[in-house]
């Protein structure tokens, strides 16, 4: 297949005018008519995917490889050292990312992966309505998403609504109307805000959280009649 066939498919899935402004979406690297031997889907790519990768592969990620405009081509240096490699074997690559959040993502982990039923879902955030107390919601946690320990501000003993955002989504305190937030990458700062406004929060993790795109996207792909394979790329941080 030719990259623009599968990516006509893909913009069907989850349109690419979808996803936020910041955002760098759709095709990365690649020549809309090149034709390719190959799908893999990933989290991302590193070195490692890239070295295994037959030539003339086309790489569907969730995260975007080059966000902004680069300046330089390093090639020592991140991204330049996955591009060159990139080049060398005329691999593509797509970003689904914000569009794919909005339209999938979320929305499976909450349901398919925690269990939740979903009650509202307002682009970024789920939100659903129960009684779950602090240990059970934490059991929950780390026996779905595979973690041993969970970082935790403002815990209540009782919770009456959770809200979650795959990824990062700590900057979206303000839009959450819930007893306790799930979401990852959630720094100081913004704990300190969360204690302040009595909100409850939960980091599980960005690649923890996010995982589970290769999952979504191969299994849609296959309903559209598009055989992929998974090559996840790992989690960079390693617990000792």
């Amino acid at each position: 297949m030719e990259i623009k066939d599968i990516y006509n498919k893909l913009n069907k899935i989850s349109p690419f005018e979808l996803q936020e402004r910041w955002d760098n979406s759709g095709l990365i690297i690649g020549d809309m008519n090149r034709e390719v031997n190959q799908i893999v889907v990933s989290l991302d790519i590193d070195e490692n995917i890239l070295k295994k990768a037959k030539e003339d592969t086309l790489f569907i990620v969730h995260h975007p490889l080059i966000f902004s405009g680069l300046k330089e081509l390093n090639f020592s240096t991140y991204p330049s050292n996955l591009l060159e490699i990139m080049l060398q074997k005329r691999l593509s690559l797509i970003a689904m990312h914000t569009n794919f959040d909005k339209s999938h993502l979320n929305s499976f982990v909450f349901e398919k992966i925690l269990g939740f039923k979903k009650e509202l879902e307002d682009e970024f955030i789920c939100k659903t309505i129960g009684n779950w107390s602090k240990d059970e919601l934490l059991s929950i946690l780390k026996s779905k998403l595979n973690l041993d320990t969970l970082r935790v501000i403002s815990p209540k003993k009782k919770i009456k609504s959770i809200a979650l955002t795959t990824g990062a989504g700590a900057s979206l305190i303000d839009e959450v109307n819930a007893d306790c937030f799930l979401t990852g990458d959630i720094k100081y700062h913004d704990a300190m805000k969360a204690m302040s406004q009595n909100l409850m929060m939960v980091d599980i993790g960005h690649y923890e959280s996010e995982k589970f795109f290769v999952d979504v996207m191969k299994e849609e792909l296959e309903n559209l009649g598009v055989f992929a394979i998974i090559s996840q790329s790992k989690n960079p941080f390693e617990i000792s």
